[in-house]
């Protein structure tokens, strides 16, 4: 289908992009001068527990450390649906994967929605996104090839609002081979290592824009995969070249049956087995040079000047299993995979130290920043803005975070649905293959290791958390389809994204 035919289908048509819907909000030049500027940082595969601020002796992230020291710590956060897509479609929209439509990986968004970006825009701060997208494609694989990778402006549609300096690209994870587009279809190609050449964009962009309000995305693509000692610098492997890695203690020597990949019980034994310790090696030195790059950003904004007036916000799009419970990569509600990082300094207005428990979810980041930099928030927005709690106030919160998986990581393969609520104790799932449950008691067993389900004296707490997912799903008008049922009645077969469930 031709972009034209697409957007006439989504009833857009070429005059959405000469009258833009989002220019309602009036512009307040008055204000600005005293808003805030955001940099917001995401990590693309970087679990919880492998930092050094939440008690990791193997990890060296001196500057992420620092920043949980200096702001808030949200120790609560998940990934409401662990894939890299649907992470960042929620992220800028402020909605769940059910209503976005973005279910699998490799599809292209739907434009309209009223997206974080034409907030910023259309309250006239400068923008800035550098790095991953992964919003645009509608094929899978090709990724170096500009017709799935290259995001064009037609009037910022297509990248949601943000309309200043672009740097990016749809997918790439050979660090040492990185590129990016601009406002042409003409690959830009990076010399050297990619993070390293992305902050150095980061860091130029903040010193061009020392006397306005800017709002700068800066999605890094490690830790993310391959694993391989040729896609991180010699220097950061050797930091930990001696350092063991065992299995993890939920180790399984069969494969879980409802993982969407690498079920073959032979493959799982003879390459994931032994490799995993080495992985892991690799994944902490992906980290660890990933955490001096944001030293570099802090660096830059305090050299500049910036640093008491602007958000600085860390996270990552979801987290990664390393063979616990029987499972790789994502894409699952276990707490390797769907607990991320989320931690915002703002000096002055959040107290360093802070701590806050509540379940933050995708959606309820955009509210919830844009309620700190006094911008307004969409009225179609799902999340909840939590920008009080951010600053150590009492505020609404939510009861439970609501996850969802709606299939494979990237094809449309049926078998692997699952949905789940998660609240400050509690972990609650149900596959739709086969409607098993699953209840863990994330306080007295972080690992998740005792199936609940069964023990006669967590019968009441586990209809309450049924109960509750039920009636998120219901709000949601989450009606919890096979995988290729969204093919069928949300894209147009060709992976481009046309409803959710709410139209």
């Amino acid at each position: 289908m031709k972009r034209r035919d697409f957007l006439q289908t989504l009833g857009l048509g070429t005059a959405y992009f000469t009258l833009s819907p989002h220019s309602d909000f009036k512009k307040n030049s008055s204000v600005r001068k005293n808003r805030p500027n955001l940099v917001y940082i995401f990590a693309d595969q970087l679990r919880t527990q492998s930092l050094g601020y939440t008690g990791d002796p193997k990890a060296v992230t001196p500057h992420i450390d620092q920043l949980a020291k200096q702001g808030v710590n949200f120790s609560n956060a998940v990934s409401n649906f662990p894939v890299c897509a649907a992470h960042r479609a929620s992220l800028f929209t402020g909605k769940y994967p059910s209503t976005t439509g973005m279910v699998i990986n490799e599809l292209r968004m739907n434009p309209h929605h009223r997206c974080f970006g034409h907030v910023l825009t259309d309250n006239e701060y400068e923008t800035g996104y550098i790095g991953k997208w992964h919003l645009w494609a509608n094929q899978a694989g090709h990724h170096r090839e500009a017709k799935n990778s290259y995001i064009p402006p037609e009037k910022h549609e297509y990248r949601l609002g943000f309309n200043g300096f672009w740097a990016a690209y749809n997918f790439n994870h050979h660090y040492y081979e990185g590129f990016y587009f601009t406002d042409k279809p003409q690959r830009i190609q990076i010399r050297g290592y990619e993070p390293e050449a992305q902050t150095d964009m980061a860091v130029r962009f903040i010193n061009r824009h020392t006397h306005k309000p800017f709002a700068l995305f800066l999605s890094y693509g490690p830790p993310h995969p391959p694993f391989t000692k040729d896609n991180v610098p010699e220097s950061y492997y050797n930091l930990f070249k001696n350092v063991k890695f065992p299995l993890p203690e939920t180790w399984s020597d069969v494969p879980d049956k409802y993982m969407d990949r690498n079920t073959n019980t032979k493959e799982w034994l003879n390459y994931w087995k032994p490799n995993l310790p080495e992985f892991q090696r690799i994944y902490y030195a992906l980290t660890s040079n990933l955490d001096w790059n944001i030293g570099r950003i802090l660096k830059a904004l305090d050299k500049a000047g910036l640093s008491e007036n602007t958000i600085v916000v860390f996270s990552s799009d979801h987290g990664e299993m390393f063979g616990a419970h029987g499972r790789i990569q994502k894409l699952i509600f276990y707490e390797e995979a769907a607990r991320v990082p989320f931690l915002i300094r703002w000096p002055g207005k959040i107290p360093a130290g802070l701590k806050s428990n509540a379940c933050l979810g995708t959606p309820d980041i955009m509210p919830t920043l844009l309620g700190l930099m006094g911008l307004p928030i969409p009225e179609d927005v799902e999340g909840m803005d939590l920008s009080p709690l951010a600053k150590g106030q009492k505020g609404v919160e939510p009861d439970a975070a609501l996850l969802q998986g709606m299939g494979h990581t990237y094809l449309w393969k049926d078998g692997h649905e699952w949905r789940a609520v998660r609240n400050k104790r509690y972990t609650y799932a149900v596959y739709r293959r086969d409607g098993s449950e699953l209840l863990f008691d994330n306080k007295k067993d972080p690992l998740q290791t005792t199936n609940l389900i069964d023990y006669p004296q967590y019968k009441s707490i586990q209809k309450n958390l049924r109960r509750n997912k039920e009636k998120k799903m219901s709000d949601l008008n989450d009606n919890f389809e096979k995988c290729s049922w969204y093919r069928d009645h949300w894209t147009d077969g060709n992976r481009n994204i046309l409803q959710g469930a709410k139209g």
